[in-house]
């Protein structure tokens, strides 16, 4: 490696982990003010706290890393430009090709290692900052986030085969209600159930009422569609439901084709599967376009107006990004051009920045 690429590098790993810091302490910050009520409420100990947020920044680096890749770039170029290092270095015959080689280079690694990181440590941190939030919930439910979802509320015991997160809705409901003496009066099972207008909805359901120790007066009724009490919103469901950070990619894999088989919709996680995918290959796209953007730039506005480009092109990428994930939610993109669709135009444009650099 050459003195210059050296210095790029150093410079850039200075730059990047100063972003990265800042960034953590401010989204940790905004973090603990919004829930340290919820956590005194519940009675939570200190130290489980404590071990919240810190289980909390593995997931916050993936999910920023790109960002500060970006901003990295384009310090570190735009620094340059600002002191004439790099029309010193083109005066020498030094190409700016030349110097967006370790750029590029440190773009793919840190693609690589977002990628492993993602894997290999934010699914364990995830399950375990979830399981202390769920101890935090008023409703003290007790779950099962295995094969199907258990959960026990106020004088009810349900069970749930499948909850799909993108659409609210419940497949294989079973809802036991017990009396004061843990005696069972009453029960419902639906095929599907939906929450509508702040009221869950159960589709072709049996419902029975126990009048009494008698089999014969127990009452049976069968409907299409029945409208329902149940102690549970969809907020409540996300903490018991799988989610896909939880799950590393050949486990989301098995999990994608097991809730298939059994003939539920895994749109959301298919789409999630694909995005473990394409997610940190951003840190190389924003390499690229970081470093065409600031490289680009004059003495006088380089810094400046590369900044401004770089922090819109994060917003919109972000934005667009979002726009497509949730249409493939939808089922109105397949899953895998819902995940890379934003890759695929905003390497293009990196490209473009990148081509007419000289």
């Amino acid at each position: 490696m050459s003195v210059i690429h050296k210095y790029i590098t150093r410079q850039f790993f200075k730059y990047f982990g100063m972003v990265m810091g800042l960034v953590i302490t401010v989204y940790l910050s905004i973090d603990f003010f919004s829930r340290i009520d919820n956590f005194l409420g519940a009675d939570v100990p200190s130290l489980q706290i404590l071990a919240f947020f810190l289980y909390k920044i593995p997931l916050i680096v993936s999910q920023i890393t790109p960002i500060a890749v970006l901003l990295g770039v384009l310090t570190v170029f735009g620094l340059m430009s600002k002191n004439n290092e790099i029309l010193a270095l083109k005066s020498g015959g030094v190409s700016l090709y030349y110097l967006l080689q370790p750029a590029a280079v440190i773009g793919v690694v840190l693609s690589i290692l977002l990628f492993v990181f993602s894997e290999a440590v934010v699914p364990v941190t995830v399950i375990k900052s979830n399981r202390i939030e769920s101890g935090a919930s008023k409703k003290n439910l007790m779950t099962s986030r295995g094969k199907n979802i258990w959960i026990r509320g106020d004088r009810t015991i349900t069970h749930i085969a499948y909850y799909n997160p993108s659409d609210q809705t419940i497949e294989g409901v079973s809802v036991a209600w017990f009396n004061g003496n843990f005696e069972l009066i009453g029960r419902l099972n639906a095929q599907k159930g939906a929450y509508l207008n702040r009221s869950w909805v159960f589709y072709d359901c049996l419902i029975q009422q126990r009048i009494n120790t008698a089999p014969e007066n127990n009452h049976v009724s069968f409907y299409d569609g029945k409208m329902g009490q149940l102690d549970l919103k969809p907020s409540d469901l996300l903490h018991v439901a799988k989610e896909s950070e939880e799950l590393p990619f050949f486990q989301l894999y098995r999990y994608i084709r097991k809730v298939e088989t059994q003939g539920y919709d895994a749109t959301k996680y298919r789409v999630d599967f694909y995005a473990k995918t394409a997610f940190p290959c951003i840190c190389l796209i924003m390499t690229l376009f970081g470093a065409g953007l600031a490289l680009r730039g004059t003495a006088r506005d380089g810094i400046t107006i590369s900044f401004a480009y770089g922090v819109l092109t994060s917003l919109v990428y972000w934005l667009f990004y979002s726009f497509c994930l949730s249409l493939g939610y939808g089922g109105m993109l397949p899953p895998v051009v819902a995940a890379w669709t934003a890759n695929l135009i905003f390497f293009c444009a990196a490209g473009l920045v990148v081509y007419n650099l000289e």
